[in-house]
């Protein structure tokens, strides 16, 4: 079975500044069917730009990759055909309901209006929603208003995920509840899922497999026990005895500003 996502020294460039700044310097990168990957990285390891191009908004400098099949440079419609992106701030039209803005993605998607609507009723049970399909956007609390951002990128049943720290902002109950629906989405559809987080305890609970960035390439990557033991010099260290020591920093969160491109 050929893999989710292969990547082969992926690099971007940009110019900022009469400079030029290497924002990923050749990533490497293999993401199996089914697996929930944690992508983790410091502020301005890449991390960010590297979601960007795998979900095709932004154009690689150089390298190969193939997602879900299609090869991101020959064939980004291809890509975008078979993959749900949901980024950090969302993007919901507080003043419609959660029906209409259900229905209308389902229409951008070319459903019929027959065909929208049961997709509106099939997404709203399985993501707990049904109670609140008349309710306006603006209404919904965060978790509610997350939960929506993730049924609207299943619309079109793609088989991977890209979810852009998805839970930033949530109350523990609500984390604890989203980090439920992704291994269900897992389970049950054997969706593979490409996690940015900058809760590393949200890494460790959720994440198959880790892999760090630091400095536009991959530092390391294996399981969590696997990252501990090796960096963290235990399995019995945290998560972020093993980020510190492969990076020198803290996670926290990161704000990365795309320059011009090169």
């Amino acid at each position: 079975m050929p893999a989710a996502i292969h990547t082969a020294g992926l690099t971007r460039t940009f110019r900022a500044q009469n400079r030029t700044v290497e924002a990923v310097r050749g990533i490497d990168l293999t993401v199996e069917q089914g697996e929930i990957l944690g992508f983790l990285g410091p502020n301005g390891a890449g991390k960010t730009t590297t979601l960007r191009m795998l979900t095709t908004l932004l154009a690689p400098t150089s390298g190969t990759a193939t997602v879900a099949g299609h090869d991101l440079i020959a064939d980004p419609r291809g890509v975008r055909k078979r993959i749900g992106y949901v980024a950090q701030t969302g993007g919901v039209d507080p003043a419609v309901s959660v029906r209409e803005e259900l229905t209308t993605q389902a229409r951008l998607y070319r459903l019929t209006k027959a065909q929208a609507a049961r997709r509106t009723e099939e997404l709203a049970h399985d993501l707990d929603l049904a109670g609140l399909l008349e309710r306006p956007c603006r209404a919904l609390s965060g978790g509610q208003r997350r939960r929506l951002d993730i049924a609207m990128a299943l619309t079109h049943e793609p088989s991977v995920l890209f979810l852009d720290e998805p839970t930033t902002g949530l109350d523990p109950g609500s984390r604890a509840d989203l980090w439920q629906l992704v291994r269900r989405l897992r389970e049950q559809r054997g969706m593979t899922v490409f996690l940015t987080t900058h809760y590393l305890d949200e890494a460790d609970a959720l994440a198959d497999r880790l892999v760090v960035v630091d400095e536009g390439r991959v530092a390391a990557q294996g399981t969590s026990a696997q990252l501990k033991k090796e960096y963290g010099g235990s399995v019995r260290a945290s998560l972020q005895d093993a980020f510190i020591a492969l990076t020198g920093r803290e996670a926290r969160r990161e704000t990365e500003r795309a320059p011009v491109a090169v």
